[in-house]
């Protein structure tokens, strides 16, 4: 098994929101925010290689939105979707598998692409299965007011009348997944059924931690995202998963933080927090 790191490019949210309660005068001396109160973002991806599985967990944010769309996000270009798998030898038909975290624009925006000719949307990865569940899958769908601005259904709905759309729910991934080396836990904190996979890897554990831990500076437990729908559930969800992080050796890959791809946790007077942090290339 080979893993990839697969960049999407940078984009910019506010800084408030991304920590919720916590004051900026503690937040920005760890992530400092830009004259408009905007903190850069990456949008990293994971390309899991096995056999003749090629599997991707989560797309970024893809190129095919309005440039007024684009211009709220700061969305920087250092590298497409597809340059990166270009840059690691694969092609979009390569893809044989697209796991998605949840479906908010920054995560599956790119497992969508747009033919500007014939207007019409279609799976960017033609030969791959998509997988979802069908929790999830109604949530976004069918949103509610405070998250319908980060379901955009050009971003996923012609995936399930693609014919490449599967589901599988919390009790089809125990020991039953489509991938033995995989199993998914799902949060409900940030939204609901968000699946955070867990990959086995020489002997590692490999949490892929999307928005249940967006960076370093997220490890404090009530340093909980605005952009969470169940905030005190996030809370919750940490306090069992970060202890847990620690007694099991995880290695967290961190989907969101800029400067950091990976860490891992240690216990500390003050509870869990961090122990190092690491590049993919380090393991």
């Amino acid at each position: 098994m080979n893993l990839h790191v697969i960049d999407t490019g940078f984009f910019k949210l506010d800084g408030g929101a991304m920590f919720g309660v916590v004051p900026k005068s503690l937040w920005n001396k760890r992530h400092p925010a830009d004259e408009n109160n905007m903190c850069t973002w990456a949008m990293r991806c994971l390309l899991i290689e096995d056999g003749d599985k090629l599997v991707l967990i989560d797309t970024g944010m893809g190129d095919k939105q309005s440039e007024k769309f684009f211009s709220f996000y700061y969305l920087q270009d250092t590298i497409t979707l597809e340059q990166s798998l270009a840059k690691k030898g694969f092609h979009p038909d390569d893809i044989t598998d697209v796991v998605l975290t949840h479906l908010h624009f920054d995560h599956c925006g790119g497992a969508v692409s747009l033919n500007a000719s014939k207007g019409n949307f279609y799976p960017t990865f033609k030969n791959a299965t998509y997988w979802s569940n069908s929790h999830h899958w109604e949530w976004a769908m069918y949103p509610n007011a405070r998250e319908k601005a980060s379901f955009l259904k050009d971003n996923f709905e012609c995936l399930e009348s693609s014919g490449q759309l599967k589901h599988l729910d919390v009790s089809d991934w125990i020991g039953n997944g489509p991938f033995p080396w995989m199993n998914i836990l799902f949060v409900n904190g940030h939204t609901d059924k968000q699946m955070i996979p867990i990959i086995k890897y020489k002997e590692k554990q490999i949490v892929f931690t999307a928005d249940l831990l967006p960076s370093i500076h997220h490890i404090p437990v009530a340093w909980v995202m605005a952009y969470d729908t169940r905030p005190l559930i996030t809370l919750e969800e940490r306090q069992r998963f970060l202890p847990e992080a620690v007694s099991n050796e995880y290695y967290l890959f961190l989907e969101h933080d800029a400067h950091h791809e990976m860490c891992t946790l240690k216990d500390s007077e003050k509870g869990v927090v961090l122990d190092k942090t690491l590049s993919l290339d380090e393991l």
